[in-house]
């Protein structure tokens, strides 16, 4: 069997940089690559009403954001198949026989559910169906026999959750699943795109992101208002660039090109950086910088964002159509688990015989 990609987005909001630098540009690089036998792109619906459960309206609404981000940063239906995750049921009933196979103490200590719980403030009101999040996200991994997964960094201690449940159904029954590894950005700072707040993550919650649909005159006002060295008070001060959010968006997005197009008194990134360590270089120049950087990343985006968003009917039937794609397949795979379990009870013949000759003594 050749690769098979999954990758998935909680559908809460819009997407932003984040996922953008950290996962979305990779899918795009992988897809058009080519180098893999199927690829699945999942709106992940069902893991979002685990912390949304009140308010499914807001999911509802952001399925149709988050199916317009694929398509405008270049994720094509034509070569991954994009479906949305409560569409396949087969999911579900395969989440439920993996949790036989992981403690509430194995869950708990996860690092990415801690830190997770604590943003949400949900230390003393816990719901159980936030807290299986790794197992649910293990069943969307294996259930389409997915051994490659474009993800974030903070991502990486759920993949280190699903090998282990593969292991222990591949040795508790049959050894039907194989076990995913993570791809992750090799730009290490990709890997976790701080907020413009200069907070370690960038997050919905924090209201420190700059999404794909923002405008541009919202974009620039978010650059330039981001945070930089709150010791670099005069152009003339030394300046520090660990820690400095604008400088830290440069190393994710630009090159030598950009400068060429719009700073030629600098060669690349490292010039620039020596220059405002010594000081004489002021935070303003470097953030309207940094906005056309951005803009010419983003402007492209906008425009087909703009351009899909005209036939949202389009949108649905694709998404339709894709889900039953991944259903059908999902049904395969779940007859495969049933069987190593010994749960086919109708469609095992040799089960049936063997009883019938049992009480025939």
């Amino acid at each position: 069997m050749k690769d098979i990609i999954l990758t998935a987005d909680r559908p809460t909001g819009k997407l932003h940089l984040g996922h953008y630098v950290g996962s979305l540009k990779n899918r795009v690089k992988i897809q058009n690559e080519g180098n893999f036998d199927k690829m699945y792109v999942m709106i992940a619906d069902a893991q979002a009403l685990t912390d949304n459960f009140d308010n499914p309206q807001k999911i509802r609404e952001n399925i149709t954001e988050v199916m317009l981000d694929y398509l405008s940063v270049g994720l094509d239906p034509e070569k991954v198949t994009i479906f949305v995750q409560s569409y396949v049921k087969e999911l579900t009933e395969l989440t439920f026989y993996l949790l036989n196979l992981v403690t509430v103490s194995r869950l708990e200590r996860n690092p990415t559910v801690k830190s997770e719980i604590k943003l949400r403030n949900f230390e003393t009101s816990l719901p159980a169906g936030f807290l299986i999040y790794p197992v649910s996200q293990t069943s969307d991994i294996i259930l389409f026999d997915s051994n490659i997964v474009p993800v974030g960094e903070d991502q990486e201690p759920m993949l280190e959750q699903a090998r282990e449940l593969v292991r222990s159904f591949n040795h508790t029954y049959k050894e039907i699943f194989r076990e995913p590894k993570a791809v992750i950005p090799e730009n290490k700072v990709c890997r976790r795109l701080p907020g413009t707040d200069g907070n370690a993550k960038m997050s919905k919650s924090l209201n420190n992101c700059i999404y794909l649909s923002d405008s541009k005159e919202t974009v620039k006002k978010k650059v330039m208002s981001m945070f930089t060295d709150p010791d670099h008070l005069k152009i003339s001060d030394p300046g520090k660039v660990e820690g400095n959010t604008v400088f830290t968006y440069l190393d994710a997005f630009c090159d030598e090109t950009h400068f060429k197009k719009y700073l030629p008194d600098y060669k690349n990134l490292d010039e620039l950086k020596n220059h405002y360590r010594r000081g004489g270089l002021g935070d303003v120049k470097i953030k309207k910088f940094l906005n056309k950087v951005l803009e010419d990343e983003l402007e492209p985006i906008r425009e087909r964002r703009a351009y899909y968003a005209r036939d949202i009917n389009k949108l649905f039937e694709i998404l339709e159509k894709s889900s039953k794609e991944a259903s059908e397949y999902g049904q395969k795979k779940l007859a495969q688990v049933k069987e190593a379990m010994g749960i086919n009870y109708f469609d095992d013949r040799d089960l049936i015989l063997s009883l019938q000759a049992k009480y025939e003594k």
